[in-house]
């Protein structure tokens, strides 16, 4: 056992627009105790001490903010490196961009460097747990699972399913597309921390005959995710429209299909109407929140306040690389300028919210991660007021722990992140 003394902060509940405080905790001088990957307890710092041995080693962060490993809820490792490309709209970005740096994923040692860089990437900006697409090939799967592995983290993945409107070097069938998630599924999911996704790209790239292949996966292996996007931009949902006629919405396209239940989850989810919330949360479909990447493909603005009160869940995802960030911290400061778009509030508690308890309720993973609650797994992140001159003056002006938070959803980067810890061990 050991244990960590710092100022802690972590969520209960979504605090609201309100940030009721009955919804998150707050120690200025906490203790938070680790045993075998889990937390064992967390509170003011005297208080704890006094129930913990005597002789435990104590790790002493003074001065710096303990919170819970932040989560991303829609990211793709094989687009690192297009992060930051200049100009178009969802569609022709595919297209420009995304579609040429995936073809590169058929070398499978290129496949392994990425995803080598690209967890280590997720751990420099205190992320310890993603929903992670890769690319049509199987091994890209392969790769990410076994990068997250050896570093013992939570991660969620799944190899591409696409077979329609798309370069016929990116394409798999309804058939093999099936055979290769099911022997991946078989593989990796349930393996230490790892789960599998199935990973229709989105309905624009797959046949009703793929769906339905993916819809029988769903159907098969009813405890894995299902991940892929849906009414991100208003072109997608006009050809969307005309590929599907019959289907009532774009939403509805997936639910024929049987791919609108628990443990789905959206990205973007712009576009949409009272209804498709409803069905969302009357299936316990989660919503990925993207802002940076909404406002840089140009997409639209999401509608948390519309989401929340249908009762969807709702996660951060940063959604590199039409994301500009890897950083949770710089995505919910986007969020938080959508929202003022929308007339409508992102208190810093509700923010760091939407990165922790809200991300593993959008992904069913509450029960393990997204808070310091005793027998959670010790995913943390430690933060530094002081990581930037900029941010130490800065912080050095709160008087609050809401308002130093705020400033550095704001103005924080990796530099902020003095150390990232996955199940109690320093990554």
């Amino acid at each position: 056992m050991e244990a960590l003394r710092a100022s802690i902060l972590h969520c209960l509940a979504d605090p609201g627009e309100g940030s009721k405080p009955s919804a998150w905790e707050y120690f200025e001088d906490g203790l938070l105790a680790v045993h075998d990957g889990r937390i064992v307890d967390a509170g003011p710092a005297d208080a704890v001490r006094a129930r913990l041995p005597a002789d435990i080693e104590v790790t002493d962060y003074a001065g710096k903010l303990i919170v819970p490993g932040f989560i991303d809820c829609h990211v793709h490792f094989p687009q690192l490196d297009i992060i930051g490309s200049y100009g178009a709209q969802l569609l022709d970005w595919l297209n420009q961009y995304a579609y040429p740096v995936e073809a590169k994923f058929a070398d499978p040692d290129h496949a392994r460097e990425v995803a080598n860089a690209f967890v280590d990437e997720l751990l420099r900006n205190g992320t310890t747990t993603a929903l992670v697409f890769g690319t049509v090939h199987a091994h890209s799967a392969d790769a990410i699972f076994e990068a997250a592995e050896a570093r013992s983290m939570r991660l969620i993945a799944g190899k591409v399913l696409m077979d329609s409107n798309c370069p016929e070097e990116l394409r798999d069938s309804p058939d093999s597309g099936y055979a290769e998630s099911k022997a991946l599924i078989e593989r990796w999911h349930g393996k230490g921390r790892l789960g599998y996704a199935i990973t229709p790209r989105f309905a624009l790239t797959s046949s009703p005959e793929q769906l339905a292949a993916a819809g029988k996966l769903a159907d098969e292996y009813p405890d894995t995710w299902i991940h892929t996007h849906l009414a991100e931009n208003m072109d997608e949902v006009e050809q969307i429209a005309r590929q599907f006629p019959d289907s009532r919405s774009y939403l509805d396209v997936y639910e024929q299909f049987g791919l609108v239940r628990e443990r789905a989850v959206f990205a973007h989810c712009l576009h949409m109407n009272d209804q498709d919330r409803a069905s969302m949360a009357t299936n316990r479909a989660a919503a990925a929140f993207c802002p940076t990447s909404n406002l840089f493909l140009g997409s639209g603005l999401f509608d948390l306040t519309a989401m929340r009160e249908a009762g969807v869940c709702c996660g951060l995802g940063t959604d590199v690389g039409g994301g500009t960030s890897l950083s949770l911290l710089r995505t919910a400061s986007e969020a938080y300028k959508v929202l003022h778009l929308r007339e409508h509030a992102l208190p810093a508690t509700q923010a760091l919210y939407l990165a922790t308890l809200g991300a593993a309720e959008a992904l069913r993973l509450e029960d393990k991660i997204g808070n310091f609650e005793e027998g959670k797994e010790a995913d943390f992140a430690v933060l530094d007021f002081e990581g930037s001159n900029l941010t130490a003056r800065r912080c050095a002006a709160a008087s609050t722990i809401e308002e130093k938070l705020f400033a550095l959803m704001t103005l924080a980067d990796d530099r902020n992140v003095a150390a990232t810890y996955v199940e109690g061990r320093l990554a």
